[in-house]
Protein backbone atom coordinates (compact mmCIF):
# COMPACT_ATOMS: atom_id res chain seq x y z
CA UNK A 1 0.00 0.00 0.00
CA UNK A 2 1.15 3.92 -1.13
CA UNK A 3 1.01 4.04 2.79
CA UNK A 4 3.54 2.00 3.54
CA UNK A 5 6.00 3.44 1.00
CA UNK A 6 4.95 7.63 1.41
CA UNK A 7 7.27 9.90 3.51
CA UNK A 8 4.82 10.99 5.93
CA UNK A 9 3.90 14.04 7.46
CA UNK A 10 4.61 16.11 4.40
CA UNK A 11 4.97 19.96 4.43
CA UNK A 12 2.97 21.90 2.43
CA UNK A 13 2.99 25.64 1.24
CA UNK A 14 -0.06 27.60 2.37
CA UNK A 15 -2.32 29.11 -0.52
CA UNK A 16 -1.30 32.57 0.51
CA UNK A 17 1.99 31.92 0.82
CA UNK A 18 4.60 34.33 -0.97
CA UNK A 19 6.74 32.40 -3.56
CA UNK A 20 9.65 33.62 -1.99
CA UNK A 21 8.51 31.88 1.51
CA UNK A 22 7.82 28.77 -1.12
CA UNK A 23 11.06 28.75 -2.07
CA UNK A 24 12.61 29.51 1.08
CA UNK A 25 11.14 26.22 2.60
CA UNK A 26 12.08 24.34 -0.60
CA UNK A 27 15.40 25.55 0.24
CA UNK A 28 15.31 24.42 3.81
CA UNK A 29 13.82 21.13 3.41
CA UNK A 30 16.08 20.11 0.10
CA UNK A 31 12.79 19.61 -1.70
CA UNK A 32 12.29 20.77 -5.48
CA UNK A 33 8.37 20.57 -4.89
CA UNK A 34 5.53 21.52 -2.45
CA UNK A 35 2.03 20.68 -1.77
CA UNK A 36 0.26 23.49 -1.66
CA UNK A 37 -2.41 23.45 1.12
CA UNK A 38 -5.77 25.68 1.66
CA UNK A 39 -7.84 25.23 5.05
CA UNK A 40 -7.09 22.13 7.03
CA UNK A 41 -4.67 20.68 5.13
CA UNK A 42 -6.84 20.34 1.94
CA UNK A 43 -4.58 20.03 -0.66
CA UNK A 44 -5.12 22.18 -3.96
CA UNK A 45 -2.17 22.25 -6.06
CA UNK A 46 1.09 21.61 -6.37
CA UNK A 47 4.54 23.85 -6.92
CA UNK A 48 7.17 22.81 -8.03
CA UNK A 49 10.87 25.21 -8.10
CA UNK A 50 10.54 25.33 -12.01
CA UNK A 51 6.84 26.65 -11.83
CA UNK A 52 8.19 29.66 -9.65
CA UNK A 53 11.05 30.40 -12.75
CA UNK A 54 8.92 29.64 -15.50
CA UNK A 55 5.68 30.81 -14.53
CA UNK A 56 6.70 34.25 -12.01
CA UNK A 57 10.13 34.92 -12.62
CA UNK A 58 10.54 34.15 -16.08
CA UNK A 59 6.91 36.63 -16.85
CA UNK A 60 8.52 39.91 -14.79
CA UNK A 61 6.40 38.43 -11.84
CA UNK A 62 7.51 39.34 -8.08
CA UNK A 63 7.59 36.43 -6.23
CA UNK A 64 7.01 38.80 -3.00
CA UNK A 65 3.98 39.29 -4.26
CA UNK A 66 2.82 36.75 -6.40
CA UNK A 67 1.24 33.71 -4.17
CA UNK A 68 1.08 29.82 -4.32
CA UNK A 69 -2.36 29.65 -4.67
CA UNK A 70 -1.98 31.61 -8.07
CA UNK A 71 0.05 28.81 -9.77
CA UNK A 72 -2.39 26.23 -8.19
CA UNK A 73 -4.33 25.77 -11.49
CA UNK A 74 -6.22 22.67 -11.85
CA UNK A 75 -3.23 20.31 -12.31
CA UNK A 76 -3.50 18.68 -9.37
CA UNK A 77 -2.82 14.43 -9.18
CA UNK A 78 -2.94 12.60 -5.69
CA UNK A 79 -3.42 9.17 -4.64
CA UNK A 80 -5.47 7.86 -1.64
CA UNK A 81 -3.16 6.34 1.48
CA UNK A 82 -5.07 3.33 1.50
CA UNK A 83 -4.23 2.66 -2.69
CA UNK A 84 -1.77 0.19 -4.40
CA UNK A 85 1.75 0.68 -5.44
CA UNK A 86 0.29 -0.03 -8.64
CA UNK A 87 -2.31 2.45 -8.53
CA UNK A 88 0.23 4.75 -7.63
CA UNK A 89 2.44 4.09 -10.69
CA UNK A 90 -0.78 4.38 -13.00
CA UNK A 91 -0.98 7.67 -11.70
CA UNK A 92 2.42 8.79 -12.07
CA UNK A 93 2.85 7.16 -15.49
CA UNK A 94 -0.70 8.57 -16.62
CA UNK A 95 -0.10 12.39 -15.54
CA UNK A 96 4.22 12.26 -16.25
CA UNK A 97 4.83 12.92 -12.41
CA UNK A 98 7.91 11.74 -10.40
CA UNK A 99 6.03 12.70 -7.28
CA UNK A 100 2.40 12.20 -5.87
CA UNK A 101 0.93 13.60 -2.74
CA UNK A 102 -1.01 10.98 -0.26
CA UNK A 103 -4.57 11.78 0.61
CA UNK A 104 -6.25 10.73 3.56
CA UNK A 105 -10.00 11.97 4.63
CA UNK A 106 -9.14 14.63 1.76
CA UNK A 107 -6.11 16.15 3.91
CA UNK A 108 -2.05 15.44 3.18
CA UNK A 109 -0.89 12.75 4.56
CA UNK A 110 2.54 12.39 2.89
CA UNK A 111 4.02 12.24 -0.40
CA UNK A 112 5.71 9.50 -2.39
CA UNK A 113 7.90 9.54 -5.33
CA UNK A 114 9.36 7.32 -7.92
CA UNK A 115 12.55 6.85 -5.63
CA UNK A 116 10.25 5.80 -2.68
CA UNK A 117 8.98 3.09 -4.82
CA UNK A 118 12.61 2.29 -6.51
CA UNK A 119 13.47 1.62 -3.72
CA UNK A 120 10.98 -1.16 -2.25
CA UNK A 121 9.85 -2.67 -5.56
CA UNK A 122 10.57 -5.13 -8.31
CA UNK A 123 13.47 -3.87 -10.47
CA UNK A 124 10.84 -4.38 -13.43
CA UNK A 125 7.92 -2.74 -12.44
CA UNK A 126 10.51 0.42 -11.73
CA UNK A 127 11.52 0.47 -15.60
CA UNK A 128 8.00 0.19 -16.57
CA UNK A 129 7.61 3.60 -13.81
CA UNK A 130 10.63 5.56 -15.01
CA UNK A 131 9.82 4.85 -18.90
CA UNK A 132 5.81 5.52 -17.95
CA UNK A 133 6.92 9.14 -16.78
CA UNK A 134 9.58 9.60 -19.51
CA UNK A 135 7.61 8.86 -22.36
Amino acid sequence: MVKDLMTPNAECIGEKDTLRRAAERMRSLDVGSLPICGENRKIIGMLTDRDIVVRCLAEDGDPDIVLAGDLAQGRLYWVDSEATIEDAIAVMSEHQVRRLPVIHDHRLVGIICQADIARHYAEERVGELVEGISA
